[in-house]
Formats: structure tokens, C-alpha cells, sequence
């Protein structure tokens, strides 16, 4: 029966100590968003996919700006000399 007396208080230490954790970990945002890391991974590259009369404006806007970053079919340039390759 006097073991309560050690077991009852470490207890609600521990309780208290878990209780204070978890609100430390609610406030520094560690619960903001589960599921949108792991869904965004499958959403990266699908823009330029997307059938153009189907794209949303901000879909456009991405696609758009995907192809002003690439390189385009037609110039053959070296990047390291940055002279025009005579490919045909």
C-alpha cells in the first residue's frame, strides 16, 4: 500500500510531462498538414501533361512558365560554349 504513495505523484508527473509535450507540439505547428508532403510528390511534374482546353488558369501559368524554362526544340546550343550546334 506504500508504493501508492510513489506511484500516484510519478504518475502525474509523467501525465503532466506528456500533456506539456503534445501542447508544445500543437503550438510548433508539428500537426499543421499530415497528408499534403506526401501528395504533393505525385503533383510535381503533371502540369505540362494536362490538356491545354483542360488547364486551370494557375495550371496554364505553371505549364507556361515550365516551357519558358526549357530549352526549345529547335536551337542546338552548347551551354558550355554557348554557340549554335549546326544540327539539322
Amino acid at each position: 500500500m506504500e508504493v501508492l504513495y510513489v506511484l500516484v505523484p510519478l504518475s502525474l508527473m509523467l501525465v503532466s510531462i506528456g500533456i506539456l509535450i503534445f501542447i508544445w507540439a500543437v503550438k510548433s505547428g508539428q500537426f499543421d498538414d499530415l497528408e499534403g508532403p506526401a501528395h504533393n510528390i505525385l503533383y510535381d511534374d503533371d502540369a505540362s501533361m494536362i490538356p491545354k482546353d483542360a488547364r486551370t488558369q494557375e495550371q496554364q501559368a505553371i505549364a507556361d512558365s515550365d516551357d519558358a524554362d526549357a530549352p526549345s526544340a529547335d536551337s542546338h546550343t552548347s551551354p558550355a560554349a554557348g554557340k549554335t550546334d549546326p544540327r539539322p
